[in-house]
């Protein structure tokens, strides 16, 4: 009986294991986005988070919600630093995510501050 228990408890522990080192290390898609960045804000209750929106449509009405990891100070800077403009977002989504790493499943790797196609030239 013991024997059957160890082994049980083993497979469960090696099962919960796998199933959280697959969520940290992998992506369902990579991707890049354009917009205007009309949100970046650090938020949360118990874990603090970095979530923003960048806005895709004139209107608004295509909003593109995404985190960004603690560790990534650059890019939590650069953002900081764009609100308001129109910028180039890279981005990984994953699968699952965890609380403390964020409230969506598209994490930000690239920042790049972009020309606006809307902009009207005096031409």
């Amino acid at each position: 009986m013991k024997k059957f228990l160890g082994i049980t408890l083993a497979i469960v522990l090696f099962s919960a294991v796998f199933y959280f080192a697959f969520l940290y290390n992998a992506t369902y898609s990579e991707g890049v986005r354009s917009g205007q960045l009309i949100k970046f804000s650090n938020k949360g209750m118990v874990f603090k988070t970095y979530e923003g929106e960048l806005s895709q449509g004139i209107s608004g009405a295509q909003i593109f919600r995404f985190s960004v990891m603690d560790s990534q100070e650059k890019i939590i800077s650069d953002l900081k630093e764009r609100e308001g403009q129109y910028v180039k977002l890279t981005y990984v989504e994953r699968y699952r995510t965890f609380p403390w790493w964020g409230d969506t499943h598209y994490f930000i790797t690239e920042v790049k501050k972009e020309e606006s196609p809307f902009k009207i030239n005096g031409n």
